[in-house]
């Protein structure tokens, strides 16, 4: 069993909570073990937050851009610190699942690591390459494994889309173009503080760098037009240069829809014998899922493939999550968790700000 102490209850402490009560149990892990799987049961044992109320377990003032709104909450089979440190002293805490706001990961990630533990950090991994790369290296001194929740790749039509094009079965992927866009969020004081998000060119578009990193690998060069604000991304268009010249990718990211379109996000990849196509978002307050993901193929027929993964809300949470407990009991982490491969999204997005700044084609170093 993987002993998970959560810092931060804000929405996505409550999402990673309520997303830890599905993890693989004891007896279930028994099960698949006899079978051979790698899965192994993790559980929340420890949180901290500095609000005697959520520590208390009233979570009613909680609420987020999907899901439900926190509730009261029987916190009675975890221990509470309202001092995250004493959670990082705890000896009975194997990982410590990080969902405290981004311009707060460093410094904890750092005490975390020093005190022995292995880290879960909600994305990004940073605002700023520096700081990332501090916690990179303190990760690897420490021989500890940090890992980073870009959520994205556990979503089952995303993760159709990457399992697909690495089988080969429809051949190789030509080319891929992702969407992903948002009106000025007004639900969380936190959200809109756009300066310490690192803007929308990382806190919103590092989704598709890192989706785009794992299933093509980095790309060399980056060439970006785009919106900044106060130096930061708003918006950016980007065509991504690898090696392979005849890979052909593109994506569209920013925080300048107009207030009627929340969100919206989906992608069209055209691989040698098949298309894959998803688009949905959320309109005038409605969710819409305007394509639903569809794979096309050179047959002439158009099918919607039966996705794996829960139906709950935060399903994909729990999907990152066992990813995570799995790392640590493997000692492999997960490519999906991969803190290089978030370290090098966020060089991506560095990069494109660059270009956008500067309307020259940016190696991504």
């Amino acid at each position: 069993m993987v002993r998970i102490g959560l810092i931060g209850i804000g929405f996505m402490g409550m999402t990673h909570f309520e997303a830890s009560t599905k993890l693989e149990s004891d007896h279930e892990t028994g099960l698949r073990q006899a079978t051979g799987s790698k899965l192994d049961g993790g559980k929340i044992v420890a949180i901290a937050t500095r609000d005697a109320k959520k520590l208390a377990g009233d979570w009613t003032s909680i609420q987020g851009n999907f899901g439900p709104r926190g509730s009261l909450m029987d916190l009675s089979h975890v221990k509470g610190y309202s001092d995250y440190r004493q959670l990082l002293a705890d000896p009975n805490i194997d990982l410590v699942d990080l969902c405290l706001p981004t311009d707060q990961h460093e410094t904890v990630v750092l005490e975390a690591l020093a005190a022995g533990k292995h880290v879960l950090v909600e994305k990004p991994i940073a605002t700023e390459l520096p700081a990332a790369n501090r916690m990179a290296e303190a990760a690897k001194n420490a021989g500890k494994q940090l890992l980073v929740g870009q959520v994205l790749p556990f979503f089952p039509e995303f993760a159709f889309a990457a399992e697909t094009v690495r089988s080969g079965k429809y051949g190789k992927l030509l080319a891929a173009h992702f969407r992903r866009v948002i009106a000025q969020p007004n639900w969380s004081s936190d959200m809109s503080n756009f300066r310490k998000l690192g803007g929308w060119g990382v806190d919103l578009h590092i989704h598709d760098n890192h989706f785009i990193g794992l299933l093509c690998g980095v790309p060399k060069q980056v060439f970006s037009r785009g919106l900044l604000q106060e130096g930061l991304v708003n918006h950016v268009h980007t065509n991504y240069i690898f090696d392979n010249p005849n890979l052909a990718v593109t994506a569209v990211s920013g925080g300048i829809a107009a207030k009627g379109l929340a969100f919206g996000h989906g992608f069209e990849m055209y691989l040698e014998n098949a298309t894959i196509v998803y688009d949905a978002g959320t309109y005038a307050g409605e969710w819409a899922v305007n394509r639903p993901l569809t794979l096309i193929t050179n047959d002439g027929l158009a099918t919607r493939p039966v996705l794996a993964g829960g139906t709950e809300w935060c399903s994909a949470f729990t999907a990152e999550m066992q990813a995570a407990v799995n790392s640590i009991v493997t000692g492999h982490e997960a490519a999906e968790l991969s803190g290089t491969l978030a370290l090098n999204a966020l060089r991506l997005c560095e990069a494109e700000r660059q270009s956008i700044a500067s309307g020259k084609i940016i190696d991504v170093t």
